[in-house]
């Protein structure tokens, strides 16, 4: 079985400038090949094709994986993409993600501060995006906090303090807590190389639980005037 692309985006909020939807799992945010999947690129420009007709040039501000769900901004013109852009450079705009790991942490609030680099720079990865935490690795830092736990399971609160790629995943992954669902960080790669080979399947869901990888940008701040919020996905609760 296949899981269902999924293009029920919701608009959070608009402006004449911006955009702001909360992206589904697992959407693919940009369009990629092969098969050309809908994207929420592709969802957008036909919802804005009147602006886009009048001018309007998208830019995504900030990109989430596919099987990550929650806020993402979309800027209607140059003008607005460059001020965001240097507000993400120069880290005025904080994001706050939520997690559903497996395990417990030792304290309430912690911060991961582990380097992370690209895993077939150190070894023979059979998965060319997987990223580790190694050494040589570029400065990553997350912070971490208990929101709920129930048996052997928890929710938790993540707010990347720096921009690298699947951060949260792979420290969450470092310190034993394991995103549910995640098919690169949550057990082995034979879990991701089976899915992209075969798709969903029952073996893989005795081992990875939730289709998705359970993570989800809940909110997005820039200034008092300017924050987003997503709810927490309805999957996340039943689970």
């Amino acid at each position: 079985p296949v899981i269902e692309n999924n293009t029920n985006f919701v608009v959070l909020n608009e402006t004449q400038d911006y955009i702001v939807v909360d992206k589904p799992s697992p959407l693919l945010v940009h369009p990629s090949s092969p098969g050309n999947p809908p994207s929420l690129l592709d969802e957008i420009k036909a919802l804005l094709a009147y602006d886009i007709a009048n001018g309007a040039s998208l830019s995504i501000i900030n990109r989430l994986d596919r099987e990550t769900s929650g806020v993402v901004l979309i800027a209607k013109n140059k003008e607005t993409a460059r001020r965001f852009g240097i507000a993400m450079q120069n880290r005025e705009i904080e994001k706050e993600y939520v997690a559903l790991v497996k395990g417990r942490p030792e304290k309430e609030k912690f911060t991961v501060d582990a380097p992370i680099l690209r895993a077939g720079e150190i070894y023979d990865s059979p998965i060319w995006v997987k990223q580790t935490v190694h050494p040589k690795g570029k400065a990553c830092i997350t912070d971490f906090e208990l929101l709920e736990e129930k048996g052997s399971f928890c929710l938790l609160k993540a707010i990347p303090r720096t921009g690298r790629m699947h951060q949260i995943r792979v420290h969450a992954q470092h310190v034993n807590l394991p995103i549910v669902g995640d098919k690169i960080y949550g057990g082995d790669d034979s879990c991701y190389l089976e899915f992209i080979n075969t798709g969903w399947s029952k073996s893989l869901q005795s081992k990875l639980i939730l289709p998705r990888q359970a993570l989800h940008c809940r909110k997005m701040q820039l200034s008092k005037l300017e924050s987003w919020e997503a709810p927490v996905p309805i999957e996340f609760k039943r689970f």
